[in-house]
């Protein structure tokens, strides 16, 4: 197969260490094995929707997406008529959500391409709106492409993904990773480096990482925790102010997006200052708060899961020190911490720990255990034998 010869400032260059996706789907933009419906998979950073929105601009582009023309730039920026995309900050993507998506599908597009339905979070969908979604893929307009983003193909329902052309998306290296934050933000080579290697190949968390002091110093303590974990005591301190910042985190960034979406619907209907509210206002009211507080759950646990994965990365670098494995670790700049987790525990030991980690994240994220309790009882099982009670 040959290379595909990418243009500079191309529409994939937000493809990071993604070489074969972008071959492939540089192709089907120029008609070569074209189809319907596809289904990009990664791990979480690796730029799944990326790749979906890049597509989307090139599939719209007359040049199969040379960045720069007026389909390209509509598409990156979000306005482009032709191109829906669904996210969702709730836990999930409801039935109505997906029927008026499906509506929109069967419309012929405003310009002279493809109608291009993007669904950022279709391992979110419920099962009613999951049945909605297979009969517009089983029956397809000519015109229409479907794009669907999930974590795996297996979190998606089997008749779905049956009919959609699978992109495999990888976690790229932190030497890609680095490059990218020179190139694209302007990061020094050793800040860059840090922000990679942190990520674990998490561009959106790399970006935060490489250009947020904040950011970099709530990591830094998370990171210091299993050192720190000696006593029953310190366990609880742990899981409190762990799940503390987390909600602050949460709540820095839904409080404006919160107060701007009540003033736009009171400016919907009309209310000014402390006017009269008509009575179809409390009802939309209280739909817009339940929302926001689905929303903000979110939030907190997102927030809640990174750390998870950070304090994954820590116990991995101490099973990797221990066994004298080649590389460098994740937390390098925490090498003494490392070292101390290994002297004191056995590999076996660790991988205990990390189920355990893993253990919490599925309770908090599939089975609706309260943070504080999940995170309690995650904290004790991470506790280094040999400290105080």
């Amino acid at each position: 197969m040959t290379a595909v010869q990418l243009p500079s400032g191309a529409i994939w260059d937000t493809l990071v260490g993604q070489q074969h996706v972008v071959e492939v789907l540089a192709r089907a933009a120029r008609g070569e094995a074209m189809t319907h419906a596809w289904l990009f998979t990664g791990p979480p950073g690796s730029g799944r929707s990326n790749a979906a929105v890049a597509f989307a601009g090139a599939l719209q582009c007359e040049r199969a997406g040379c960045g720069e023309c007026h389909a390209c730039r509509t598409v990156l920026g979000r306005t482009h008529a032709d191109v829906t995309v669904v996210r969702t900050e709730k836990l999930s993507i409801g039935v109505e959500e997906i029927r008026d998506l499906v509506r929109k599908s069967a419309l012929s597009p405003n310009g002279a391409r493809w109608q291009v339905m993007i669904v950022e979070d279709a391992d979110r969908l419920t099962d009613r709106a999951c049945n909605a979604l297979l009969k517009a893929i089983e029956e397809p307009n000519a015109r229409t492409v479907w794009l669907l983003c999930a974590p795996s193909a297996e979190d998606v329902l089997v008749t779905i993904r049956s009919r959609c052309r699978l992109v495999t998306l990888t976690t790229p290296t932190a030497a890609d990773v680095a490059s990218f934050l020179v190139r694209t933000e302007g990061v020094g080579e050793p800040l860059a480096a840090h922000a990679a290697r942190a990520s674990q190949g998490h561009i959106g968390r790399a970006r935060a990482l490489a250009l947020d002091e904040d950011t970099r110093n709530r990591r830094a303590e998370v990171v210091r925790l299993p050192a720190r974990l000696t006593s029953l005591g310190s366990c609880m301190t742990a899981a409190s102010n762990l799940l503390e910042v987390a909600k602050a985190e949460a709540e820095a960034q839904t409080s404006a997006l919160d107060t701007k979406e009540k003033a736009e619907l009171e400016r919907s209907y009309g209310i000014e200052g402390r006017g009269k509210r008509p009575k179809e206002y409390a009802p939309a009211l209280r739909d817009l708060e339940k929302g926001q507080k689905t929303r903000a759950k979110r939030r907190v646990l997102d927030v809640v899961d990174r750390s998870l994965m950070d304090l994954v990365s820590v116990y991995r670098d101490a099973i990797a020190f221990k066994l004298g494995a080649p590389g460098q670790l994740v937390n390098e700049e925490i090498r003494v911490d490392i070292a101390m987790l290994a002297r004191r525990s056995s590999p076996e030991e660790h991988l205990r720990r990390i189920e355990a980690i893993f253990t919490a994240r599925e309770q908090m994220l599939e089975f609706n255990v309260p943070p504080a309790m999940a995170l309690e009882s995650m904290m004790v099982a991470l506790r280094l034998e040999g400290g105080t009670r």
